[in-house]
């Protein structure tokens, strides 16, 4: 401070200096916290100002299973505790940023799992109970399947509760459950050609997340869930639900710029931002979107013709079950995955 009171000149553009720059930094002579850690679905990077959370289950879509909600949690959290930290990027690896839920060893077996015990083991998302939960012979229990789904949910809406920035970089296929998450990033960037939907509502699921119509309002989200048709990145950016798309051999240039000119942001200027705007998604009613999508995807399987799809999957193959759902639809074989 000066005599007068005014803050020292610090310099030119000292406002952009990260948290851990500034002379009196509460940071200085602290330790970085750990940069680089590989989880069981997802690796995590910092990049400078940049977070790096990247799906890394390639060879199986990205597909969902009960360690990517817990993954992807403490990965959001690791970047949001970390002031050097300003924006978190989340991506994919391979083909596709990510399939939905790995159901078809579910689907197939009915829930019988095969193996040794694991941190899912004897809890409310063991595959074993919630196959258990789901036979058609026996009582269906509602809020063993809600405490498995919103476990999901919680994971996934962490991109959405950081304090920081999230941007969700899609390219060739987020549908299903990836959508669902993908939706809860503030921001999507996607590849003109990417696939993007719920195919699902046509039998055996509802979005658990719930957040299509807040992203998309509520005539474009309801075209979508009635009929599970997909839209592609193009399509998403003219709707709103991208805030850009650009042919797939531009895609990592387009992110990276946008995600740099973010990263440029004071980090507390982003935080108050973020939180002033994401006060008008919870006046929504986000929160009990998301409670009530859950507790009907559960319902959809448990109804007569979620027990029919999940028989045919048994005895044809969850492949063969879903070819047979959108062959009617003539969309079959647009991704890979679909749940």
């Amino acid at each position: 401070m000066t005599d007068s009171g005014i803050q020292a000149d610090d310099g030119p553009g000292a406002w952009y200096r990260n948290w851990t720059e500034t002379p009196d930094s509460p940071w200085t002579g602290r330790p970085e916290p750990q940069s680089d850690r590989e989880y069981r679905t997802l690796t995590y990077e910092r990049d400078g100002r940049i977070a790096r959370i990247t799906f890394n289950r390639p060879e199986k879509g990205n597909a969902i299973t009960p360690d990517t909600p817990h993954d992807l949690a403490h990965a959001v959290e690791r970047a949001d505790l970390d002031p050097r930290v300003h924006v978190i990027l989340l991506s994919g690896r391979g083909k596709g940023f990510c399939g939905g839920y790995d159901l078809s060893m579910f689907a197939e077996q009915s829930f019988v799992v095969r193996g040794g015990p694991d941190d899912v083991a004897g809890t409310v998302v063991d595959p074993t109970v919630q196959g258990r939960n789901h036979n058609p012979a026996q009582t269906w229990d509602p809020m063993i399947d809600y405490a498995m789904m919103s476990r999901f949910n919680r994971g996934f809406a962490s991109l959405l509760q950081a304090n920081k920035p999230t941007v969700a970089k899609l390219h060739g296929f987020a549908v299903a459950g990836g959508s669902d998450i993908a939706l809860f990033a503030d921001q999507i960037i996607c590849a003109d050609d990417t696939k993007i939907g719920y195919p699902p509502t046509r039998v055996w699921g509802i979005p658990a997340a719930g957040m299509w119509a807040h992203r998309l309002g509520d005539q474009r989200a309801k075209r979508l869930l009635f009929t599970g048709d997909c839209i592609t990145g193009k399509q998403a950016a003219e709707w709103g639900l991208a805030v850009e798309s650009c042919p797939a051999a531009e895609l990592d240039q387009c992110t990276e710029e946008f995600v740099a000119r973010i990263a440029r942001m004071p980090i507390n200027q982003l935080m108050m931002a973020k939180l002033a705007l994401n006060s008008a998604l919870y006046a929504q009613g986000v929160a009990n979107s998301g409670m009530i999508s859950t507790v009907f995807d559960g319902v959809s399987r448990h109804t007569r013709e979620g027990y029919a799809f999940q028989s045919r999957a048994a005895t044809a193959g969850f492949r063969e079950a879903v070819r047979e759902r959108d062959e009617p639809f003539g969309d079959h074989k647009r991704g890979p995955f679909d749940r």
